[in-house]
């Protein structure tokens, strides 16, 4: 049986449209292709499908509307510009889904709104109440106000993270490109398109390091790392060519189109998601190859013993990244049941001297592992 018959008994469904199928080359709106693409989404809708949409083209739109003929550099005029498209797009948006009798929201998020664990919930929360009222969430990043150091950087993760976060069954994200290829189509002609793809290697990043058009903020480098975020979540991904006919639909029903992304078997828990894919890392606990083995193959919390150094400065409670000594490696994310400084102290020790070298002790690991994500 194909991996792909099991879509047709998805029933939530995260669909991103990115930039260059929302607008033309030369910035300016696709109105015969966003107005196909809804009337599939609006028939979804009303087979009783839950979709949530993630939209790209606020930037975009603005710039067209300004005559800019590419995206400014600096922060304030792109924001401006954020600010000034948003509003045309959400307004196309409901024109359009309110021929299908169908009511929109909008919904604008940053990285913080996901990396706090009570905004994480919230905004689970919302988008789950909007889509129990039988309306569509249209989602984009709040570009007008978030800044670099708290962006989700493009719309290809954003897409993925609001999937985890809802329980998507899958996500579509609609492109101007057919799915993954061996190699770059554009320069090798002989290049073959992926079907299913069920390891993301280093060759494939390594492959997709184009950028998109002067439009769009990413190109397939933001799609893997995407696809990387649903397959270890537990969901599948579909990348396919919004110039496609019916394109939704026939994922939906399982035609060979695009690149599958299989996901690994089981869920991961509520708690390790938001670790894994809400927070961004506010520090580094290096550990040793003894604790790097217990926490890959026998499924062990992180001892002190394991640690050999901490980089960053964070509190307890923090969400840190796991990473090897030899390679610097990322291996996992936890939250730490002592400080960065604590850490230091007990690196390397028993979990029986923490009291003595501390003064009091809480824990006996660093990591216990309902706190842990582990990666491979």
């Amino acid at each position: 049986m194909s991996r792909r018959t099991g879509l047709k008994a998805c029933q939530r469904i995260v669909i991103k449209i990115g930039t260059s199928t929302l607008t033309y080359s030369n910035g300016q709106l696709n109105l015969q292709r966003i107005e196909r693409l809804i009337r599939e989404i609006a028939d979804l809708h009303n087979r009783g499908i839950e979709v949530l949409l993630v939209s790209s083209g606020a930037i975009g739109v603005g710039a067209s509307r300004m005559g800019y003929k590419k995206i400014p550099r600096t922060m304030p005029e792109k924001q401006a510009l954020a600010a000034i498209g948003q509003g045309a797009l959400i307004q196309l948006y409901e024109k359009i889904f309110s021929e299908y009798n169908i009511t929109v929201a909008q919904v604008l998020l940053t990285r913080g709104d996901l990396d706090e664990r009570i905004r994480y919930l919230n905004a689970t929360n919302t988008l789950l109440a909007i889509v129990g009222m039988g309306v569509i969430p249209i989602i984009n990043e709040n570009d007008t106000v978030v800044v670099e150091e708290i962006k989700f950087g493009d719309n290809d993760t954003l897409s993925a993270l609001v999937a985890a976060i809802v329980n998507a069954e899958l996500l579509i994200i609609l492109s101007d490109v057919d799915g993954l290829y061996d190699s770059d189509p554009r320069v090798n002609r002989d290049a073959c398109l992926l079907s299913e793809v069920e390891e993301i290697t280093s060759a494939m990043e390594e492959n997709s390091k184009n950028r998109g058009s002067s439009f769009s903020s990413g190109g397939m480098l933001t799609k893997l790392k995407a696809a990387q975020i649903c397959m270890a979540a537990g969901f599948p991904m579909v990348i396919a060519n919004s110039d496609s006919d019916n394109v939704i639909h026939r994922i939906i029903e399982g035609d060979e189109i695009g690149t599958l992304f299989i996901p690994r078997e089981g869920k991961l828990h509520a708690r390790k998601k938001w670790i894994a894919f809400g927070t961004v890392p506010q520090g580094q606990v290096i550990v040793d190859s003894g604790a790097e083995t217990a926490l890959l193959k026998r499924g062990k919390s992180l001892l002190p013993s394991g640690v050999v150094a901490v980089e960053g400065n964070f509190e307890r409670g923090t969400v840190v990244a796991v990473v090897t000594a030899n390679d610097k490696k990322e291996i996992a994310r936890g939250m730490v049941n002592y400080s960065s400084d604590e850490i230091r102290k007990i690196a390397g020790r028993k979990s029986s001297e923490i009291e003595k070298i501390l003064q009091g002790k809480d824990y006996d690991e660093v990591i216990h592992r309902n706190n842990l994500w582990v990666e491979y």
